[in-house]
């Protein structure tokens, strides 16, 4: 079994499982390539109604990043062209027009918050913990998730979150408003009853829906905005204080 793992069920589901449990389901070139492989397929294959993206175990959803390839990243040049494949993918998912969701199964953090943040719905287990942490590397979001968690929540609230950088609990991130539903910490979650429902729906009664929310975004201004939180990632990433922290955290 591969590092990711693509699966439509018999109810037009398009799965995505992020299969990297010994790495706590974190973020390499190889899952961006499976997102694409998996995205694509959601615009080509007209019986796919909905994307879900999960990770695989119950300890982690994504760590973000993986720090094991991407910390040999020093330049803002090497740094900006991950970012920006990166951000290309969470801006189609953001787009698809197909509803997305987020099967938070397990900590999120990092880039997980960002891939959480560019989906419709955010479903979580009761109990695990979520953090838009990047602050803390001395860098900021570099996906794009940002400008989306901007678009998800109450901006002072997004603000708060981001420049805090610390981890919250689901409960809490589902009183705010970014988790959509809570489900409890043992089952499968592809039995919640929210996406059985949204099965029986026809591919084109939901992709009328998901219209409704893209008509109210403006997407030359939210890609304008994405590419600058991705510069100024790949800035902050070329800094001293960046490569430091990260160091520090590794050698924990």
């Amino acid at each position: 079994m591969g590092e990711y793992i693509i699966h439509k069920d018999e109810k037009g589901i398009l799965h995505f499982i992020i299969n990297r449990p010994e790495k706590r389901n974190a973020i390499n070139y190889k899952i961006m390539d499976g997102l694409d492989k998996a995205l694509k397929e959601c615009h080509v294959n007209s019986s796919v109604k909905a994307f879900v993206i999960t990770g695989s175990g119950e300890e982690a959803f994504c760590s973000g990043g993986d720090l094991s390839e991407f910390h040999r990243l020093k330049t803002e040049e090497e740094s900006y062209e991950m970012l920006r494949h990166m951000g290309d993918i969470l801006t189609r998912i953001a787009f698809l027009p197909k509803p997305t969701f987020a099967f938070i199964n397990g900590t999120a953090i990092g880039g997980g918050c960002e891939i959480a943040a560019s989906c419709d719905i955010r479903v979580a287990r009761k109990g695990i913990k979520m953090g838009f942490v990047q602050g803390n590397l001395a860098i900021t979001t570099g996906w794009g998730g940002g400008t989306l968690l901007h678009k998800r929540i109450n901006s002072s609230r997004a603000i708060s979150l981001l420049m805090e950088a610390s981890l919250n609990e689901a409960e809490f991130l589902y009183e705010i408003g970014f988790i959509n539903e809570l489900v409890g910490e043992k089952g499968d979650m592809r039995d919640l009853p929210l996406l059985k429902a949204v099965s029986t729906k026809t591919a084109g009664v939901l992709k009328a829906y998901k219209k409704q929310q893209l008509n109210d975004w403006d997407r030359t201004v939210m890609e304008k905005n994405i590419e600058s939180e991705i510069r100024e990632c790949s800035r902050l990433w070329a800094l001293e204080e960046h490569h430091k922290a990260v160091d520090r955290f590794l050698a924990r």
